[in-house]
């Protein structure tokens, strides 16, 4: 018997992934489709976060943790709640609506938003029974409700968070190379970094391992394999440090 929601409180969830051939920051999003009774009529085509409401007996962490391993099987993810949403007029649009006589819940729902990092190779799309593709966050298709600005407000609480921890290795390869973590860094804030000035800044990091390993399976000449040391950045770790790229 499935636990009883909570009709007017979901949350969703953004589901960050960086795509390390094309260098951008990506979303994880599903398709949101409905057709008319007589199904004559496309009247909902479109993409959203993944979500859902709250069980009586979750926490709100408990509900976003369901949420993600649902969607993509994965559990103890980098997860990070940011903000609620709770205008009056967030379901409002006609979309929406139809959506909503469809499915049965609240218009005046709030949304406990959060955001998660994980590695997109770990992410199985093509036997995913929702179907979800990713987009980057710099092109993003048809949003239904107030996704688009739930997603970019959990964009912008990246960059700072980007920067006084070090979360981006949740979006790389256990094994990775200097200039893949720079391309993180640019693709999430925005930025061109100078090559040179942040390869000699990374490698003195004594966080930053280096391993007896290079790249394979590449054309041209193979770069030094890094890992990310959480026990040795733990021990440094000092309250309101700033990583200097």
């Amino acid at each position: 018997m499935e636990p009883k929601k909570i009709l007017n409180i979901s949350v969703d969830c953004v589901v960050f992934g960086f795509d390390i051939t094309n260098k951008s920051l990506n979303v994880l999003l599903i398709k949101r489709f409905l057709k008319s009774e007589d199904a004559k009529e496309v009247l909902i085509n479109d993409y959203v976060l993944t979500g859902y409401h709250v069980y009586e007996n979750e926490t709100l962490d408990d509900t976003a943790t369901r949420v993600l391993k649902e969607l993509t099987g994965l559990t103890n993810q980098y997860k990070k709640q940011f903000k609620a949403f709770g205008d009056p007029d967030r379901l409002m649009n006609e979309k929406d609506l139809a959506w909503i006589k469809n499915q049965e819940f609240n218009l005046r729902t709030t949304t406990i938003a959060y955001y998660f990092l994980l590695k997109t190779e770990d992410v199985d799309l093509k036997s995913n029974t929702y179907q979800p593709l990713w987009f980057p966050v710099s092109n993003l298709p048809e949003l239904g409700f107030d996704h688009e600005k739930i997603i970019l407000e959990a964009y912008e609480d990246l960059k700072v968070k980007c920067l006084s921890e070090p979360i981006i290795f949740k979006l790389l390869p256990d094994k990775f190379t200097i200039n893949e973590v720079q391309d993180v860094y640019e693709s999430i804030l925005g930025i061109e970094i100078d090559n040179r000035n942040f390869r000699r800044k990374l490698i003195k990091k004594k966080y930053i391992i280096a391993l007896d390993e290079k790249q394979v399976g590449i054309s041209k000449k193979p770069a030094q394999l890094y890992m990310f040391s959480k026990d040795i950045y733990q021990k440094m770790f000092k309250k309101n440090y700033l990583i200097s790229i």
